[in-house]
């Protein structure tokens, strides 16, 4: 699809107009999102999708839209898989909750940067040399392997290299102060330095990890469509809701037994389809002299109803399996009343129980 420069012009202004009508809203009254009010915003981020694709229909036909569909799904669907991430985060740096939002929105606005130069990019790579669907591919495919032999519930966070160079570089804050990411206070020697508060730390944490979890899903949607506005607007749509999607889902999202299962489904069905499509387009010289092979390739509309399928068997099966087939975690009884004095170690004591363990 051939788009002119005023049409990405007017969709990336219309897409940071949302974006600052949003700050504006949390700005205002920083607070504690609900989940009504978490589940409005996902229904308007939706809509707005869901018109965009129609306006997709009528200005370019039924294919450019139908790819716009598979990848917001797509890409939406493996967006939920780094809420777990984000839990993570949220907690390992004690995000204050009526903070927890306006974090989100300035983590995933970094997030639409760092994947925006990363979707260039693989455009330009796909346009010059199209053997990387080979690469992309068995990199999916490998990834959804990983994915589902992976044990969630094991996983930490770790800082990264952009967290721990900035802590080099600038010194941080303890606490909070309010909503500000940069401050200036005297250090042990009365001298007034500029620091950064954990608000610009865990800005930077989600924008990152978002951008390593982007390391898979941009190749996915690169296998289901290569036009780079479609590619980029799917992301920029999907990205925009995730923090709504991030209040909504809350506790939901440790009943998604099955969703690791599910997501590697998709990815590995999607590399299957990105090298069925390298194959077709071969020019490799050193597989079959050079020639296209005459293998099935997958259209966008079967892709569109496996990710679907998938998805939504995924869901009802967690649900089930939790509703059903879990047993209920047993209620704790109540501490009895210690009758040694406060601050001694007693015999439920760390120190106390190691003690005993040696003698």
């Amino acid at each position: 699809m051939n788009v002119p420069f005023w049409v990405w012009a007017a969709t990336i202004v219309g897409l940071l107009a949302v974006l600052a009508l949003d700050l504006a809203i949390v700005g205002r009254r920083p607070h504690e999102v609900g989940v009504r009010e978490a589940a409005r915003w996902v229904a308007v981020y939706i809509a707005l999708a869901a018109v965009f694709a129609i306006g997709l229909f009528v200005v370019a036909g039924q294919e450019p839209a139908t790819a716009f569909v598979a990848g917001y799904v797509t890409e939406y669907s493996l967006s939920v898989d780094n809420l777990f991430v984000f839990l993570l985060i949220m907690g390992a740096f004690a995000v204050p909750k009526v903070h927890q939002h306006r974090v989100l929105l300035f983590g995933i606005l970094i997030a639409l940067v760092l994947r925006g130069g990363f979707i260039l990019a693989g455009a330009a790579v796909i346009e010059r040399f199209s053997w990387v669907f080979y690469l992309f591919g068995a990199f999916l495919v490998l990834t959804a392997i990983k994915i589902v032999m992976t044990n969630d519930e094991d996983e930490e966070f770790r800082e990264n290299v952009a967290l721990r160079l900035v802590r080099r570089v600038l010194p941080v804050t303890d606490d909070y102060v309010g909503t500000r990411s940069v401050v200036r206070r005297r250090d042990a020697r009365g001298r007034l330095r500029l620091m950064v508060t954990p608000m610009l730390m865990v800005m930077i944490a989600i924008g990152m990890t978002d951008l390593l979890f982007a390391l898979d899903s941009i190749p996915a949607i690169f296998g289901l469509t290569r036009d780079p506005y479609i590619v980029f607007t799917a992301n920029m749509f999907a990205l925009m809701g995730l923090r709504q999607l991030y209040f909504l889902l809350g506790g939901l999202l440790q009943k998604l037994v099955y969703l690791s299962y599910g997501l590697g489904v998709i990815l590995a069905f999607i590399g299957v389809k990105l090298v069925l499509e390298a194959l077709h387009t071969n020019t490799l010289p050193f597989l079959n002299d050079g020639a296209p092979l005459d293998v099935p390739v997958i259209g966008i509309e079967v892709s569109l109803a496996v990710i679907v399928g998938v998805l939504l068997i995924t869901t009802v099966a967690s649900l089930v399996k939790v509703r059903y087939f879990t047993a209920p975690e047993p209620e704790q009884p109540p501490e009895e009343p210690s009758d040694q004095p406060s601050g001694q170690p007693g015999a439920s004591d760390p120190v106390t129980v190691a003690r005993s363990a040696g003698d």
